[in-house]
């Protein structure tokens, strides 16, 4: 067994339960629930697909969580150090995680930058023409310079958050933000549902058609209940590590994963009954929050219509900047505890990288900077990440859990000692240890060949790569 690289110094905790089930929901809470789950679920025939996501989330979803807690909290180091402090050989998931907060967060505050900048496009009177708001986003995300602006001003907001540490900042800012984004869906919502027609919106969500279901929809929903949740990338195992022992994690990891869920079917109620009330296409895609929202908002009409859709973009500024914070703080906590850098440094220098990222990515998108593949840098650092690295770093920490560590170990750190019941432990740990990586792996596997039937594969094939040689070296690690 490898010696533990924990810090000699106090670490950061948490300092009080709320605020950190404020933090972590805010980390699960991001672009995912708000932007892609409205339209996955559009593309995906509606209620069935809700149905299907919300089974996972449960069974998949929860169990996955759960193990990253249990492990950060009983290393109290970063997702990394906690792999290496039980079996060097291990090193390499935890690197992994890491890799992919920082490739992450090489696309992720250019699409958080989009969501700031339409606060201010909408303020300035983008909704007084509903038919130019298509051929606006297009210039707007094409254009070398403006979204790196907002991008940039986005990236600041991550870096004074994080610099102030896990109690000072992270866990203030989800106190207040969490509870505002829940309030402006609220809100949305409210006004969508008291409009004609919108029963027909809440019966396309709610209303299973089973029907209409086949191998492609239920891959859909286990991708999205997975990603959505911010599993497979550290980012729970690292604020598990900042856990005091007496916190239950059973109920904890409850409270997140139904947060989580609850803004994702929030947001769908924020937007179906509306869109089916002015009879627009469900299915209408990726470009849903930026092009048919606020075209949505503009048939609202009048100072309602604007004042929802400026609170429907801070809420969404919001959701990515809870979960960007929770990224940056992945590749910082491994600065910290690997590389003994204090907080301030740790968290520019991974910054400045992680600026560097997102400006060629953000060029990309206008055609700019090197490709591969044909590919560019925006779409690679996607692909790496969602279909290559969350997943299989979900499905090797559940290995880990279930195979290395010893199961007695994990019961006394989930039940802190036998002190919280947790009745349904064996049937969690054999999810854990047999069924979840099973299903995992058949997301990337399928992922993976969807990747070659759209021109892609090659870069997949290249992050699979990434993996066997990270795997190959942790020994040095």
């Amino acid at each position: 067994m490898a010696t533990s690289n924990t810090p000699t110094k106090k670490r950061d905790t948490w300092g009080s339960k709320l605020g950190f089930v404020m933090a972590a929901a805010g980390s699960a809470v991001g672009l995912g629930n708000i932007w892609k789950f409205p339209y996955t679920a559009g593309e995906s025939g509606g209620g069935a697909f809700v149905a299907i996501y919300l089974v996972f989330v449960i069974f998949i979803g929860f169990s996955v969580m759960l193990t990253e807690f249990a492990i950060g909290r009983r290393a109290a180091v970063s997702a990394a150090s906690a792999f290496k402090s039980t079996d060097r050989r291990w090193t390499f998931v935890g690197v992994i995680g890491v890799v992919s907060g920082l490739l992450i967060m090489g696309f992720y505050p250019v699409v958080g930058g989009w969501s700031i900048a339409y606060i201010f496009k909408v303020s300035t009177g983008l909704l007084n023409t509903p038919e130019a708001i298509g051929d606006s986003f297009g210039g707007f995300i094409s254009n070398p310079v403006q979204p790196l602006m907002w991008m940039g001003l986005y990236l600041l907001l991550n870096v004074f958050i994080v610099v102030k540490g896990i109690s000072g900042g992270i866990e203030k800012a989800g106190k207040i933000l969490m509870p505002l984004l829940f309030a402006i869906l609220i809100l949305v919502a409210v006004k969508g549902l008291s409009l004609p027609g919108a029963s027909a919106g809440l019966e396309f969500l709610f209303k299973p058609d089973f029907s209409k279901v086949d191998s492609s929809v239920v891959l859909a929903a286990m991708g999205q209940a997975f990603f959505s949740l911010s599993l497979g990338m550290g980012c729970m195992m690292t604020y598990g590590s900042y856990l005091k022992k007496k916190e239950n994690l059973v109920q904890t990891t409850a409270m997140v994963t139904a947060m989580d869920t609850g803004v994702a079917i929030l947001a769908g109620v924020a937007m179906f009954p509306a869109m089916f009330a002015f009879n627009m296409e469900p299915s209408a895609g990726p470009g849903l929050v930026f092009v048919v929202v606020p075209q949505l908002f503009a048939e609202m009409g009048g100072l309602i219509g604007l004042m929802l859709a400026l609170l429907f973009f801070v809420g969404l500024s919001v959701a990515a900047l809870t979960s960007s914070v929770s990224l940056l703080e992945v590749v910082v906590s491994y600065l910290i505890d690997e590389k003994g850098m204090k907080r301030r440094t740790a968290v520019i220098s991974s910054s400045i990288f992680m600026a560097m990222l997102c400006v060629f990515s953000s060029l990309s998108l206008g055609g700019v900077g090197p490709t591969l593949f044909d590919t560019g840098a925006f779409d690679i650092f996607d692909l790496l990440t969602d279909k290559i690295f969350l997943a299989v770093g979900g499905m090797l920490i559940c290995i880990f859990a279930g195979w290395r560590l010893n199961r007695s170990d994990l019961e006394k750190e989930i039940t802190n000692d036998g002190e919280i019941s947790f009745p349904l432990f064996g049937l969690w740990y054999n999810l854990v240890k047999f069924v979840i990586p099973a299903a995992i792996a058949i997301v990337a596997f399928t992922g993976i060949k969807a990747g070659f039937d759209s021109g892609k594969g090659e870069i997949m094939l290249i992050g699979v790569g990434i993996i066997g040689i990270a795997a190959l070296l942790s020994k040095k690690l």
